[in-house]
């Protein structure tokens, strides 16, 4: 499964790089209006720290100005993924990018119905949103399960970018659903490498070594 860092800190996404398993990032206007820059400035500054995809939303409703603004937006740098939001419009759009071979993350996905549309109108990616539909009393990791299958059943190339996770469970289900792609925000990420047991076998190991005087270097 990828992993891209939701975030368009550009400080924080560089210490998250120096990690090695970082594969693309996502942003979106949340995002860029926390970071107080102009959104061109940023997303040209990620794609040259990341080879990878690079997820950028319109902000238009419309699936014209969607295209005007997308077309804008890959212009930046040939691994910019235009972001539209999953509606009637951005789906025109997402067709439109489609036909011109550009790559496309269709946002706010909430139900398979809106999933197989993407597909269809040719989306690279669609990002279901997990943690927004968990916070509804629905079961967002079995939307992820449920696309997995769809695609899977009609052999469709949009690849499922879990969206929207908020811990070290939400990472392994999605894995486990079949996710092809985890978006996680920057502490998200730092998680994963953490475990209690982790931690108390390294500090016994630790101890065991101290008491012997070697060094290894």
């Amino acid at each position: 499964m990828q992993i891209f860092a939701d975030t368009a800190d550009t400080k924080v996404l560089a210490e998250l790089i120096e990690t090695g398993l970082i594969d693309g990032v996502t942003t979106n206007p949340s995002l860029i209006a926390k970071s107080g820059r102009n959104i061109l400035e940023v997303i040209k500054e990620i794609c040259a720290m990341c080879d990878g995809p690079i997820s950028a939303e319109v902000a238009a409703t419309d699936a014209l100005t969607m295209i005007k603004e997308g077309e804008k937006l890959a212009k930046i740098a040939s691994n910019v993924v235009i972001k539209v939001p999953l509606t009637g419009e951005g789906l025109k759009a997402t067709k439109e990018f489609s036909s011109q071979g550009l790559m496309t993350n269709v946002t706010l996905c909430f139900s398979v119905p809106q999933a197989l549309l993407a597909a269809k109108a040719g989306a690279t990616y669609v990002s279901p949103f997990v943690g927004r539909l968990d916070d509804q009393g629905a079961d967002g990791m079995q939307l992820i399960q449920d696309i997995r299958q769809v695609y899977d059943n009609y052999s469709f190339d949009t690849e499922i970018l879990a969206a929207s996770l908020r811990n070290n469970t939400h990472v392994a289900q999605a894995a486990l659903a079949g996710a092809d792609a985890a978006t996680l925000p920057p502490q998200t990420f730092r998680d994963m490498f953490k475990h209690p047991l982790t931690d108390k076998g390294l500090q016994t190991f630790l101890a065991d070594w101290a008491g012997t005087g070697q060094s290894i270097l």
